[in-house]
């Protein structure tokens, strides 16, 4: 991913900051997109995963829709130039304010997670004397084997709706009239690399499709989420399954004739686009413990304090180094007042020094988007690879 001019101008460039590979994040779109084309997919960038404006003006000029999980996503997808028509609307907690906002915007679609919510959107809808289009979100009780934090589709979890509450959503939708139901919703989880989970959520959304067309309606779409995962043990370069993952979906999902099959994918698209640049500020030796103390934090790059995530770390003053010398360990650390502001322990790099610029690697997905001022610490800022 780093060219040596880059690495010598990062020495110029005031660290911490994202260095975004804006090359790679197009032939990844391009990839996604050339992928889901023979199956007349759809795809919505799931913008959670980070909402940078250069990141989402070229997600957007490839032509994929928004997947929203705040108002405040929505207001940036519409502020970037997003169809509205494409932007659909998540998340399990939606305020009223948001709803309004939502739609006075008018967006595609609401993917609503409770029966409640469904009545709050319908008394909104009328008081505006607007129709929203709503897909229900059902908790399909399938393992996606990944992190337990980042699981969303068990009984155990609180996203959607669970099957034995189907029959009041479906007696609650026919007595709603502001409300137009067009489909079906899942989610079942985040960074899932094995693609047969997949095969599984397949045969669940078939069975609720049947469920609900038993029931008399009629379904225009079929919205099976997102989660698909990225190596970050591998990040060169490294662009997803796309072909095989979609290839799943074509042959065990029973598609009718007009149904839309829709997707919301966000770390598979952005994930290894950015490495979040940081220079060493100490170097602590001890008799146990090896400390590189960096000038980046869990305040830049919560995931490994958040939920112990692996990402790749390299240090690039020394890359010549480290087929030549007897590797340290380091724990590699920040400079936060909290224990768990720790990136890698036990990590094998070439003996490092004060100055030694590092990347932690494959931080394009929750990484700039979670960033936080705890400590009072400086925003974060963004370099990109057509700067410099």
């Amino acid at each position: 991913m780093f060219a040596d001019k880059d690495i010598s101008k990062f020495n110029n460039i005031e660290t911490p900051f994202y260095y975004y590979d804006t090359d790679l994040l197009q032939k990844t779109l391009h990839t996604c997109a050339d992928a889901a084309a023979p199956y007349q997919f759809h795809i919505h960038y799931a913008l959670k995963a980070n909402f940078n404006p250069v990141l989402l003006n070229q997600v957007k000029e490839i032509g994929f829709g928004a997947d929203c999980v705040s108002a405040g996503e929505v207001r940036r997808a519409v502020e970037v130039g997003f169809d509205n028509k494409k932007i659909v609307f998540a998340g399990v907690g939606k305020s009223d304010k948001e709803i309004n906002e939502a739609l006075d915007l008018d967006i595609f679609c609401f993917n609503v997670e409770s029966i409640q919510e469904l009545e709050v959107l319908n008394e909104l809808a009328v008081k505006k004397g607007k129709t929203a289009q709503v897909a229900i979100r059902i908790n399909p009780n399938v393992d996606a084997h990944t992190h337990h934090n980042i699981t969303t589709g068990l009984d155990e979890n609180k996203f959607g709706i669970n099957s034995w509450d189907l029959p009041e959503c479906a007696d609650t939708l026919k007595a709603s009239p502001n409300l137009k139901f067009i489909g079906i919703h899942f989610h079942i989880g985040s960074q899932i690399t094995n693609l047969d989970v997949y095969k599984n959520l397949c045969v669940r959304v078939n069975e609720f499709a049947a469920w609900f067309e038993d029931k008399g309606f009629k379904l225009q779409v079929l919205n099976v989420g997102g989660g698909l995962g990225i190596d970050y043990y591998n990040p060169d370069h490294q662009i997803p399954d796309f072909g095989s993952y979609f290839k799943i979906f074509n042959e065990f999902l029973t598609i009718k004739p007009g149904q839309e099959v829709h997707f919301e994918l966000g770390r598979a698209l952005v994930g290894q686009s950015a490495s979040l640049i940081t220079r060493v500020l100490y170097i602590k030796n001890g008799k146990k413990k090896n400390f590189v103390v960096l000038d980046a934090g869990m305040t830049e790059l919560m995931r490994p304090a958040l939920y112990q995530a692996y990402h790749k770390i390299e240090n690039l003053s020394r890359i010549s180094n480290l087929r030549s010398q007897t590797p340290i360990k380091y724990d590699i650390v920040g400079p936060i007042c909290e224990s768990t502001d720790c990136f890698g322990k036990e990590v094998e790099q070439p003996e490092s020094f004060r100055g030694d610029i590092f990347a932690i690697r494959s931080a394009g997905a929750y990484g700039e988007v979670m960033a936080s001022k705890y400590n009072l610490r400086d925003a974060i800022r963004s370099v990109y690879s057509y700067e410099i």
